[in-house]
């Protein structure tokens, strides 16, 4: 893979709030100038390379043209300029171009280290090859969305730090502390450069058109690399499947908490309304125990006097007990004798036996005095309901003091 010259990028930023309305500008672009990230990530794009300016601003954003080993080309954003590394207890900067490549966040970003005409990349580097591609742990163990753009630059710059990736070509037999005025960057930075050694030509030679030609790995490396990318985009894929799979789990461990938090509910208010009902009828239990205890002593207090008095008529052995009691049993006498005769009436009239205006007053009359009776007797029983009660509270009292 080879990517443009710095020629080609089109934005020089000179201020946050430039880059923030350039990077707006070129993500919400539509059509065939979009640039080809997905829509649910490029908030998230944008605000990696935010964050990276504010972190390092000699990093700015641009477009360009990338251009893939079989010839495709796209158009990408990239980061291009310095990462500052340390090295000897001076400051260096070493120039890099970091590409967001179409799958980007959810892959690492490609890194190039790109030297000026005067660098060439230091031979069999442990992380940048020999065509300026870098390759350290933190690219190939990227994880989405963890991974970032600010922690790969510091990872860079320590990383180079560590074992620097490019010298200055000079002569043959370099002096071990060249002097001062070289640089890493084409910034105009005064900083001194690492002793040079001798390597072979820089493979960064210039081409037409301005154009910087880029050796691309060897076929075993691009297959290894190639197999890398698949092998990191099947994890990635089972991760989220896993992760997917955990989430359905929990969503129904949370509908089942949910339905046995009602059950349990409903189970509470079915134990309270048992409660109440026994102790409703614990209440009517004992009731029945007085009234049986009343029935019993009637019964042992009376039992002599039948056995005395012989056969006697059921019409006339009970006598009302007080004035009450015959008032409500007149009323209830009374009452069932007007329906006894209103039900005739009916019959005479459904017959034919009597005139129509003749049954109409007489039910009239017998339903005004029935309710009479009726209103009568249901005051008589609420004034009964309420000396039961008082009769039953002073034999509760004499219950609790014996």
């Amino acid at each position: 893979m080879a990517p443009p010259p710095p020629e080609a990028a089109v934005h020089s930023p000179s201020s946050p709030q430039y880059t923030q309305q350039f990077l707006s500008n070129v993500l919400s672009q539509r059509g065939p100038s979009s640039l080809p990230y997905s829509e649910d990530v490029k908030w998230l794009i944008r605000q990696h390379l935010v964050s990276l300016i504010d972190m390092c601003p000699s990093l700015q954003p641009r477009t360009a043209t990338f251009t893939y080993n079989d010839g495709r080309t796209v158009n990408l954003l990239q980061a291009n300029g310095t990462v500052p590394m340390v090295y000897l207890d001076a400051t260096y900067n070493i120039p890099v171009i970091i590409w967001l490549l179409e799958s980007y966040p959810r892959q690492s970003p490609l890194v190039f280290v790109n030297p000026t005409r005067h660098m060439v990349v230091k031979d069999s580097h442990p992380f940048v090859s020999s065509s300026g591609i870098v390759s350290i742990p933190y690219l190939t163990n990227w994880v989405y969305p963890s991974s970032n753009l600010v922690e790969l630059v510091r990872n860079l710059s320590n990383f180079f730090s560590r074992d620097p990736p490019l010298y200055t070509k000079r002569n043959p037999n370099p002096n071990p502390h060249p002097p001062p005025g070289t640089s890493f960057s084409n910034s105009g930075s005064t900083r001194p450069a690492i002793p040079p050694r001798v390597y072979p030509p820089s493979p960064y030679g210039s081409g037409s058109g301005g154009e910087v030609g880029r050796k691309t790995d060897d076929r075993s490396e691009v297959d290894k690399k190639n197999a890398i990318d698949e092998l990191m985009v099947k994890l990635h894929s089972d991760i989220e499947g896993l992760g997917k799979a955990r989430e359905a789990d929990m969503e129904g461990l949370f509908n089942a908490q949910g339905v046995l938090r009602r059950r349990e509910e409903e189970l509470r208010k079915g134990v309270k309304e048992m409660l109440d009902e026994k102790e409703g009828l614990e209440q009517q239990l004992q009731m029945v125990l007085m009234n049986t205890d009343v029935l019993e002593g009637w019964v042992r207090d009376n039992e002599t006097k039948v056995k005395k008095i012989g056969n006697v008529d059921v019409d006339e052995a009970f006598e009302l007990c007080d004035r009450l009691s015959k008032q409500m049993s007149d009323c209830t006498a009374s009452d069932l004798a007007m329906e006894d005769v209103i039900y005739s009436l009916d019959k005479a009239i459904q017959d034919g036996a009597i005139p129509f205006d003749l049954y109409l007053r007489n039910v009239r009359l017998l339903s005004r005095e029935q309710f009479i009776h009726r209103a009568t007797a249901s005051k008589v029983k609420a004034a009964q309901m309420q000396a039961q009660v008082s009769h039953m509270a002073s034999r509760l009292s004499q219950y609790a003091l014996s």
